[in-house]
């Protein structure tokens, strides 16, 4: 880790920061190891020893027990049946003696039931989609969107946001977290937001163009739709002002962020939040170790549990994240379970930072599908067709059992100089991918080859698994 003190003689030593507002610079200068150059929002607590953030993290959830025990009469009533007092919560580890939390709670106390604040003190409602029943409702007070809007600013200035950004927030302006949270962060960091709002594709284009916007915010999947659309209309992303792009609300596989920043010539990086914790902003990527996201562990305890034991697993070892947000007051949350899975490292990382940083999460554990008897995940497929050349990063897994079996098929779009006339070069193509699929999932799958753009794409998180089974 190199010291504030030190990093500032650094600075005055090369003369300034990185010009990072010229478009490729902050990459590079990561690639060179100039990490002393940049920015670092919050250094006290990014770059501080791991036993002052444990300190800092211990006396924050004491006292956030303490809060959620005499203000939530759901996780009184719980801890009391479990004989378990906020003074029992003496060390860290005394979190597990707490009670988990899932979607499920919120769900059954839905829409007030988990709130511990007056309802007039609360400044702000969100919501995730209710499809499979009640929504989960979410609120925060002042002191939350604080917090919120803290995590934020420490998330993009990795990715090499400056207060000058001309922002374009291509996320959808309703109850998802998304869009309102990163625009509050964004907003407080000094830039110009550009809330244009989901779709339009050609005119989200227009106004890059128009307004000079240097950062833009999606779905990485989106990000690439735009990237096509661009493509088409003849526009030069290469001499764009766009430089940074922020990603969330889906998975941003490396092969997918890989193509993006080649073919709009931008520093991609993707962010991990969940609306029932606070939304975007748990952890970010910075430029160092782009698999990896620094978690904002003044505001969130973590825990990786095996979950079918709900034990602790060793560090760096996969397992389930459980997250304790620390110090947020409208609806606090204990335990909350997660459903995703990841590894968590503590050792500091070169780009300076000593936060913990959790592996990017590819899979869930609820997304797991079981094929005849075997588990699959989506990300599996991702990953072998990232490694075959002539493929797009579009895919759609298809399940059905309309014979009795469950079958599985992989719809798999093909780049132009990928695609033939020739039957014989298909079909060969074809059986090479179902081999591959087979030799990593242990288990057969159809694949059918779909033409370039023949995919439908989205403008919010994208399907990848249609599941037809009857039950």
């Amino acid at each position: 880790m190199i010291p504030s003190k030190r990093r500032a003689t650094l600075r005055e030593k090369a003369g300034s920061l990185v010009d990072i507002t010229k478009k490729g610079a902050a990459l590079k200068a990561a690639a060179a190891g100039r990490f002393d150059e940049l920015p670092i929002h919050n250094p006290s607590i990014e770059c501080a020893s791991r036993e002052r953030i444990r300190a800092i993290q211990l006396a924050r959830l004491i006292d956030q027990v303490e809060w959620t025990y005499g203000h939530v009469s759901w996780y009184r009533e719980r801890m009391d049946e479990m004989g378990v007092k906020p003074s029992d919560i003496k060390t860290l580890d005394d979190v597990r003696k707490l009670p988990f939390t899932d979607k499920a709670v919120l769900r059954d106390t839905f829409p007030y039931g988990l709130f511990a604040v007056p309802l007039d003190e609360v400044v702000e409602l969100h919501a995730s989609s209710g499809t499979t029943g009640k929504p989960i409702v979410v609120g925060y007070n002042k002191e939350d969107m604080d917090l919120w809007a803290d995590c934020i600013m420490r998330l993009v200035q990795m990715a090499g946001v400056v207060p000058s950004d001309r922002v374009q927030m291509a996320f959808g302006y309703g109850m998802f977290t998304g869009g309102f949270g990163l625009h509050y962060g964004l907003q407080r960091l000094g830039c110009m937001m550009i809330p244009a709002g989901s779709g339009n594709t050609e005119r989200q284009i227009q106004m890059i163009q128009d307004y000079g916007s240097t950062v833009f915010v999606s779905t990485p999947s989106y990000a690439l739709h735009v990237c096509e659309v661009g493509e088409k209309m003849g526009f030069d992303w290469e001499k764009s002002t766009l430089r940074v792009g922020l990603f969330g609300g889906e998975p941003c596989t490396p092969a997918l962020k890989a193509e993006i920043e080649r073919r709009m010539h931008i520093v991609c990086t993707d962010n991990y939040g969940l609306t029932e914790v606070m939304g975007p902003g748990v952890s970010g990527e910075c430029l160092a170790e782009r698999d990896m996201q620094h978690i904002a562990e003044d505001h969130f305890l973590w825990e990786v549990v095996d979950p079918e034991t709900d034990e602790p697993v060793a560090e760096g070892e996969m397992g389930e994240l459980i997250l304790t947000p620390l110090g947020k007051h409208a609806i606090p949350v204990l335990r909350y379970r997660t459903h995703d899975l990841t590894r968590v490292v503590t050792e500091p990382c070169a780009c300076g930072r000593t936060t913990a940083r959790m592996q990017k999460v590819r899979s869930r554990s609820d997304d797991m599908l079981i094929i005849r008897g075997t588990n699959v995940f989506p990300s599996q497929v991702e990953d072998v067709l990232s490694g075959i050349a002539g493929v797009t990063p579009h895919y759609r897994i298809v399940v059905d059992n309309e014979t009795g079996l469950d079958r599985m098929t992989v719809h798999v779009e093909l780049r132009p100089e990928a695609f033939s006339d020739s039957f014989e070069e298909m079909d060969a193509f074809r059986r090479h991918i179902e081999e591959k699929l087979k030799s990593v999932l242990l288990v057969g799958s159809k694949v059918k080859l779909v033409e370039p753009g023949g995919i439908e794409r989205s403008v919010g998180k994208t399907k990848h698994v249609e599941d037809r089974r009857v039950k």
